[in-house]
């Protein structure tokens, strides 16, 4: 073994006593028998948290030279309670790769990233998370796609709206198969960061069940990341109107997309939107 590869493994090892000597049992949710002769956790209880052997946990903090899996490490950053940067540096100690990031429990965003939305105006410009929820918008986008404060927090999620409203299937009309399939591919991309995750398995058995062209379109296994570039749609009121849509990643919360939809000059879209915006 080269001496890179001891140094890295050393590193682990003292890391994950570190981890290990800060997390008391209560905080662990075990029960505490009486005084220890070191801080936090025992080697042992790691083990039992992480639902692996005390042998193989013991050659970790031994810096022994053994495989170990992704399933693994994830089950001992949650154990020790690691934050997402803890978390990468494991995954590089142990597999000298990063993990896949994990979806943020608070997709809330900032009053800075608010008002961006609410100043643009006449474009429809909203917020997804990586499972293509809509967690922010501004009003013109709740006029055009819909009132999204009143919706519950399945319709506020892209994939599961397209394929299941009535009203998103009208307002696109004849591009609305292109639209569903692009939105699917990005679902798809993302999907490849968290397979196995209880949350997407759940949401994918419910939309095989509630739509016959995911179930039909899933098995594809299409993927695709990016805006859709020119999007017609067909308002109740405003009529036909055309956006030429941009997307880009928060740099502060690379989890959350922003996407704006630009009206274009075809179809006298920016009057159409300013009178829908003063009705």
């Amino acid at each position: 073994m080269e001496k890179s590869d001891n140094e890295r493994l050393n590193e682990l090892a003292q890391f994950l006593q570190t981890r290990r000597a800060r997390i008391s049992p209560e905080q662990a949710g075990l029960p505490n028998r009486g005084r220890r002769r070191t801080p936090g956790l025992r080697r042992g209880e790691v083990a039992l948290l992480s639902g692996i052997s005390v042998d193989w946990y013991t050659w970790l903090e031994q810096a022994r030279n053994i495989q170990v899996s992704a399933q693994v490490l994830e089950s001992i950053a949650r154990a020790l309670q690691l934050d997402s940067n803890e978390r990468k540096h494991l995954f590089l100690l142990a597999l000298q790769q990063l993990p896949a990031d994990l979806p943020p429990a608070d997709s809330a965003i900032s009053p800075s990233l608010q008002r961006f939305l609410d100043l643009q105006g006449t474009s429809p410009a909203m917020v997804m998370d990586q499972r293509l929820n809509i967690v922010a918008w501004n009003r013109v986008a709740s006029l055009i796609y819909g009132d999204y404060e009143g919706m519950s927090a399945r319709e506020r999620n892209s994939v599961w709206r397209t394929f299941t409203s009535p009203y998103i299937r009208e307002l696109l009309q004849d591009t609305w198969e292109t639209h569903a399939r692009h939105r699917l591919a990005q679902f798809r991309a993302n999907y490849g960061k968290f397979a196995g995750d209880p949350w997407w398995m759940a949401f994918i058995e419910e939309l095989n069940q509630a739509s016959e062209e995911f179930r039909t379109w899933w098995p594809e296994h299409d993927v695709l990341n990016g805006p859709e570039g020119v999007k017609i749609n067909y308002h109740p009121a405003a009529g036909r109107i055309a956006f030429h849509q941009i997307s880009f990643f928060v740099s502060d919360a690379p989890h959350l997309t922003v996407t704006i939809n630009i009206p274009s000059t075809d179809d006298d879209t920016i009057s159409k939107l300013n009178a829908l915006l003063l009705a």
